[in-house]
């Protein structure tokens, strides 16, 4: 927990704990149904939970934000999230029911009031939300067309409702026909080798111009 706390330190020991047990929780599933990587998950902290909460140092979430984390597997990066913003809301969705009936279970251990996971084609989704997360599991291409009329038009947050994807690589190929887009360099901020290549790829909602700027 120490890299953790250097990196996060606005987490309290209530927040702590929960990651922790998140971890454990994590780490006992996965011997059961394959949540993540089975060959990283000795380097969770790192390779997940660090990774997740480093959406963190691209934009502090408001209270009532809305988030929509597709494709959420083992709960990243919706569930860390949620722990670390325990006023703003997710929705972890999935294709895969026996993914969602363990979240559903995670999420009562750990008495997250503030996730919502659900077992959909985030293609059928009705609502609309601040931000959409995706962790690598999807192109650029796909995220795009699946969040057209999901994302809200007015914007409270600090930086405009938009599309928030954590990648690795080089981007260029999925980054050539966007017009307003920023990337953030996470090797920038963690020294970490597992975060060399790992990057944040923020959209501001390509649909529609903030109301209020």
């Amino acid at each position: 927990m120490q890299l953790i706390k250097k990196y996060f330190p606005q987490l309290n020991d209530i927040q702590l704990n929960k990651l922790l047990h998140f971890e454990k929780l994590i780490k006992e599933w996965n011997k059961k149904i394959n949540l993540v990587s089975r060959k990283d998950v000795e380097n969770f902290q790192i390779n997940h939970l660090i990774h997740s909460l480093s959406i963190s140092k691209l934009i502090l979430f408001e209270p009532k934000t809305k988030v929509l984390d597709i494709g959420t597997g083992g709960g990243l990066p919706g569930i860390p999230l949620a722990i670390f913003f325990p006023k703003t809301m997710f929705h972890l969705v999935d294709r895969k029911q026996k993914k969602i009936d363990v979240l559903k279970n995670i999420i009562i251990e750990l008495d997250l009031k503030n996730v919502i996971v659900e077992r959909i084609d985030a293609q059928d989704i009705s609502n609309e939300y601040d931000f959409i997360l995706n962790r690598a599991v999807s192109s650029t291409e796909n995220i795009l067309s699946i969040s057209r009329n999901k994302i809200k038009t007015n914007s409270f947050n600090k930086i405009q409702n938009g599309i928030i994807c954590l990648k690795g690589g080089n981007l260029e190929n999925e980054t050539v026909k966007l017009k307003n887009f920023e990337i953030v360099n996470l090797n920038k901020i963690f020294s970490e080798p597992f975060f060399e290549t790992k990057k944040i790829l923020y959209i501001p909602n390509p649909y529609t111009h903030m109301d209020n700027q």
